[in-house]
């Protein structure tokens, strides 16, 4: 499955997915930690082991280093 993921303070970018993909590897696939990162859906931030049912979804990332 293809999903639209938008990274706060980053670009938009198309990921590829398998069927039975979880949000957790939704952040691994975009380089984000689970335990540094969300993913949102609809704003809502989503559990890492639920799987993935939507077409877009957000990542905010809580910890960034600076």
């Amino acid at each position: 499955m293809d999903v639209v993921v938008t990274v706060a303070g980053e670009d938009e970018r198309e990921v590829h997915l398998a069927e039975d993909a979880t949000y957790g590897d939704l952040l691994d696939a975009v380089d984000c930690s689970r335990h540094e990162a969300t993913a949102l859906v609809d704003g809502r931030p989503v559990p890492a082991d639920a799987p993935v049912e939507a077409e877009a979804v957000s990542v905010l990332q809580l910890v960034k280093g600076g």
